[in-house]
């Protein structure tokens, strides 16, 4: 279990929207991110679910490139949730 960014020191942050791609293997989880992110205005928060493995990994490297936050990552039991927020300055758009 990994928990990326601030969420333990502070108020949790409620997503935004929710997109679940359990059951779906790379690159799909980062493809749907994106393209939810891209719908979002700065500020909001994506919680996405995940099964693929490498999902957590795969995400936290489309927030560097684009720049979104990842707020949080968690694993249990095989399934990833990870929350991001959409970036101000974001290249997604």
């Amino acid at each position: 279990m990994t928990n990326a960014g601030s969420l333990s020191d502070s108020k949790p942050v409620e997503p935004t929207r929710r997109l679940d791609t359990s059951g779906k293997l790379c690159p799909v989880p980062v493809v749907e991110a994106r393209s939810m992110l891209a719908e979002m205005r700065p500020g909001e928060v994506l919680d996405v679910i995940a099964t693929d493995p490498l999902a957590e990994l795969d995400l936290a490297v489309m927030c560097e490139r684009t720049g979104h936050r990842l707020l949080s990552a968690v694993t249990r039991d095989g399934v990833v949730r990870v929350r991001i927020e959409v970036g101000v300055d974001s290249r997604a758009r």
